[in-house]
């Protein structure tokens, strides 16, 4: 299983929002790209960012850093936040990430999506953020009418082939993954799923490998130090080979 560290960028810098909530911002560091560096130097296979400003505002405001972090490092970049058309979609792949994370645009607009599906493939992949089981949008914002499960099930038929599932609840503030949600969602999808929200401890890790989840985004936890990235990736290593 891939753990994967996490690079939210809001106004330039590198900060964790509890439970999405952007007024609940706490401020990490001041450079992403030298973050970047440090989880590729501590040696993460993958590196989650996000544009908080464009998740929000539906605009790219800090591509020119997703941009730098990409040519930065020499682990794969996967990147999403404000990336609502088809040509944000191949100008963000034709910037150096590996792959390009839509979210919004995928529920409100499924015509994007097949477009989308079409032009990036396996190297697209969908947000699905839920807070109680409804999918939200707009930078979790607006919670629409929208059943996770159900939104899943269309995502696979337009094929689609990897979700980050976020329970939005427990992101940013540690309190262990949703594992039940996990387990019933793999439970109704052959989609593959990187887990997101709430992992703060490598028994967290551990736990998610044995769900069988095909990554975990880490955020909060590594910025505070409660998981040391090492330690991260030696567990799900060998729990992986258990």
């Amino acid at each position: 299983m891939d753990v994967i560290p996490a690079i939210d960028i809001r106004g330039g810098q590198c900060v964790r929002l509890a439970q999405g909530d952007y007024a609940r911002e706490t401020v990490f560091g001041d450079d992403p790209i030298a973050m970047a560096r440090r989880w590729a130097a501590e040696g993460a296979t993958r590196i989650h960012v996000v544009d908080l400003d464009g998740a929000r505002d539906g605009l790219q405001t800090n591509a020119a850093i997703v941009r730098g972090i990409a040519d930065a490092v020499d682990v794969p970049v996967q990147t999403g936040g404000g990336i609502r058309t088809l040509d944000a979609v191949r100008a963000t792949l034709d910037g150096g990430v590996q792959r390009v994370v839509i979210g919004t645009a995928a529920v409100k607009d499924p015509e994007l999506l097949r477009e989308a599906v079409a032009a990036a493939g396996e190297r697209l992949i969908v947000s699905v953020d839920a807070r109680d089981g409804m999918v939200s949008v707009e930078g979790w914002t607006e919670t629409s009418d929208l059943d996770a499960l159900e939104f899943v099930a269309r995502l696979a038929e337009a094929g689609v082939q990897r979700i980050v599932y976020t329970d939005i609840a427990r992101d940013g503030v540690t309190d262990g993954p949703n594992l039940d949600a996990y387990r019933r969602l793999l439970s109704h999808t052959t989609l593959k799923v990187i887990a997101a929200g709430g992992v703060g401890s490598v028994d967290d890790v551990r736990h998610l490998v044995e769900v069988g989840v095909e990554g975990c985004i880490v955020g909060r936890a590594l910025y505070t130090g409660d998981i040391v990235l090492s330690e991260a990736l030696d567990v799900a290593r060998h729990t992986a080979g258990a």
